[in-house]
This record gives C-alpha cells, structure tokens and sequence, in this order.
C-alpha cells in the first residue's frame, strides 16, 4: 500500500493503540528531553529484517540518535510491533512496543513505518530521516539507492558489502577515509568487522606477509531450513540446521579495501554450521616481524583497552560461542584459541557476533558519517 506522507501524518491519533497487555514492556531509558532530541542526528532504516530490526534497537538505546522512519517492505505495523519486541536470540525489547495506525511506538516515540517497495515514496528527509541504514540487500549501487536520496535522505550507510564503488568503511580501522564526500557508504559483511580489527592490530605492529582466513559462521536466513535446491551453490542448498556447509566468502579480500597494504596477501573461505548466532574467524598468518604468541596477546590487549576499545576485545577465559551472544564488539581475540608454529608463523582466532556487533558498528558508522558532515558544513 502507497499513502502520501501527509496521509501517513494524518493518521495519528487515528487508529487504537496495541493494548499494554498486547504490546508493552519496561521502559529501557527515560525520555530525553527536548534540547537533547534537537541535537539528536535523525536516522531511518530501510528494510526491517534481521539487521534492521538490531539497528533500530540500538539507535533507540542511544541519546545522540533518533529513529524517524521505518521502511518495512510488506510488514504490517502490529507484525512489525511483534518482530520487534521478541528475538529469539537477544531477548525481548527492553523498551514498551506499541503501534496507533502506522506509527511504530517506541518508549512513547512514535515512527512512521511505510511499505514502499520504491524507497524515493518514503520521503525520508519530510521524516526527518536525513541518514538512512539501508537493510533490505537490494539497494546496494549508488545507482539504486539513489532512490534513497532522491527521497529526501542526506546520506545511505549499506548494511552489507557494496556491489559497486561505494566507499567501504570498517569502524576501528579505517573511519578517516570517509571526509564528507561520499554519499554512498559500505559497512562491509559482518565478518570483514569481525576479521578487519585484528588483522590491523597485527598488521600495524608485526607486518603480515601473508595470510589465510576461515570464518566458522552460523546459520542466516539466506541458507535452507531442509534440503532445498541452489543452482548458484549446490551445497549452500542443503540444510544448514544438520549440516557443517562449506563456502566462499569475500570478507578477507574486502579486508584489502580498508587496509589497502594487504591486497594480494589475505583470502579466505567460510564453514556455515548450525548454530543461529556468533561466529568465529581463524586467521593464520605468515609476519615479516619475528615475535612471541605472548608478545602478540599482549599488543592486543593493549589495544584493545586503548585505541581499539569497543571495537577490538580481549578474552582470555575458555568461552564458547553462546557466551558473545549479544556482545557489542566487532571482533573479540580469544588469547587461549590461538597457537604459533614458529616466531613468524602464527594462527589467531576471533569471536564475533555476527549479529549485534556487526549492527552496533552500522549505528557507529551512521553517527561517523553525520559527525563529519557536520564539520564539513560548519
């Protein structure tokens, strides 16, 4: 269904809120007060599946952002009120969910949620909406998400690696390549975030020749429930829930496009197995710089409690997979996983949630790229 914006404003107060006992929950933080909601940098999300829906949660937990417009494909509002307080894997919302007509209502903020298969019918900027987390996985060529733009939005942050040109920016490693210019801007795949921090810790201090990476991933909804058919990937169309399915990645080559040093020296190859949530990537790495596995863990937790905070982690516990469900960091070394064969030869071994890290950075890269505009313009 298409209504014009001043349509969809003309419906609040139009339609019965969801009941409190249907669509409620604890309030996650208090209100922010007027001069903070000013200040706030206006955000939308087009596409409201796996990413999108963490994206919105994480952008309504934070004071420097808020969400004005949801464009959800065919979600209804009350579908969208639902998928949105209950995740299997990272609980349920802490903020109240309710719905009045189209508006999405979030700890009393109200948001407008369309269905505009054309992105330009949103009308983002009217919203408010002036940086745009796009999410659906079809938007991702200047070209076509120009479409965006064209809507009103200042600037497009792609939730997946960019099928074009488009700048490609990892938070915690090459944030400074992004000067206002662009448009267009790539947060990469999850599992370049999850790669990309470690691989510049080591790289910085230990000169990588060359290397190889293997991410262990869990399952996403782009895999088969039940044996199905791929003609692209005849593996990829068995079942993901019963099967360890190797496949290709791109994210160490895309590594190379945020630390350019590296290109012709990194690739890699992926394991899908069936968990639903956290992955692990396995880099084993040839140095030019002859060093100790001790020396290694220790430039890396010094790292990440300094420059790297919040995007590098440490860990130095015997964890598993399901304890990083939900951990905000894009790559977390595990100093007990690794091993070294020799002073220059080493293997490395990261924890990432494929998930929530991965959108945590995609609100980071979204605050990033209107910080800098805002100094552009300034």
């Amino acid at each position: 269904m298409k209504l014009s914006i001043a349509a969809l404003v003309a419906t609040v107060g139009s339609a019965a809120a969801f009941s409190s006992s249907s669509f409620s929950g604890s309030a996650l933080k208090a209100s922010s007060n007027g001069a903070n909601m000013q200040m706030a940098t206006g955000m939308g999300v087009n596409g409201f599946g796996r990413i999108g829906r963490l994206v919105t949660r994480i952008i309504m937990a934070d004071e420097e952002c808020k969400m004005n417009a949801i464009n959800a494909g065919s979600a209804t509002p009350d579908y969208m009120a639902y998928q949105y307080k209950y995740d299997t894997i990272h609980g349920t919302a802490k903020e109240t969910v309710e719905i009045d007509g189209d508006f999405l209502v979030l700890n009393g903020q109200k948001i407008m949620t369309s269905r505009c298969r054309d992105p330009k019918e949103v009308g983002w900027g009217a919203l408010g909406a002036d940086y745009v987390c796009e999410s659906t996985g079809v938007f991702l060529t200047k070209e076509k998400a120009q479409a965006i733009l064209d809507g009103g939005a200042k600037k497009v942050i792609y939730s997946a690696p960019a099928k074009d040109d488009s700048l490609t920016v990892v938070m915690g490693v090459n944030q400074g390549d992004y000067d206002g210019s662009e448009n267009f801007i790539s947060c990469a795949s999850c599992t370049t975030n999850g790669l990309a921090p470690m691989v510049k810790a080591i790289h910085d201090e230990f000169d990588i020749q060359e290397a190889l990476m293997t991410t262990v991933h869990a399952m996403t909804a782009t895999q088969a429930v039940v044996d199905s058919s791929s003609r692209k990937d005849w593996r990829g169309g068995r079942a993901a829930s019963g099967n360890i399915i190797p496949s290709s990645t791109g994210a160490a080559k895309a590594v190379t496009k945020v630390i350019p040093d590296l290109k012709g020296k990194l690739t890699g190859m992926a394991f899908r197995v069936p968990t639903i949530d956290v992955s692990v990537v396995d880099l084993t790495a040839k140095l030019g710089k002859e060093t100790t596995y001790e020396e290694i863990c220790a430039v890396i937790k010094a790292k990440s409690e300094g420059e790297m905070k919040g995007v590098l982690g440490y860990c130095d516990e015997p964890l598993v997979s399901t304890d990083f469900e939900s951990d905000p960091r894009s790559s977390i070394f595990d100093a007990q996983a690794g091993i070294m064969l020799n002073p220059s030869f080493v293997k490395l071994v990261a924890w990432y949630d494929n998930e929530w890290g991965y959108s945590c950075r995609v609100v980071d890269l979204m605050k990033h790229v209107a910080a800098v505009d805002a100094k552009v313009s300034a």
